[in-house]
């Protein structure tokens, strides 16, 4: 597994964290508990923000970027140029 995999892997399961902890805090009736999980969910939210600044440094994120078809192309491109460095790993879809 490359770094870029495991960055990216992190990044997606702390998103999951996220949605889980919203999910809790929302159900909580206990003020004490509802606390605890916003703060949990708050840390959760500043080391995903830290990690994914990394990645979009390190090229490992695409940011999003305003619609337009110049964009759209862009993203196309350096999707395409990301699956085709990935040959073996499985089918590569096409992008239209």
């Amino acid at each position: 597994m490359t770094e870029k995999d495991m960055v990216l892997d992190i990044l997606y399961n702390i998103n999951l964290n996220i949605l889980n902890y919203s999910k809790m805090i929302t159900d909580c009736y206990d003020l004490n508990l509802r606390q605890t999980l916003q703060q949990m969910r708050n840390n959760e939210e500043q080391f995903q923000y830290e990690l994914l600044k990394i990645a979009e440094q390190k090229g490992y994120y695409i940011k999003s970027l305003p619609e337009s078809e110049e964009n759209c192309q862009v993203i196309k491109l350096k999707l395409t140029n990301a699956l085709a460095q990935n040959q073996g790993a499985g089918p590569t879809p096409v992008l239209k």
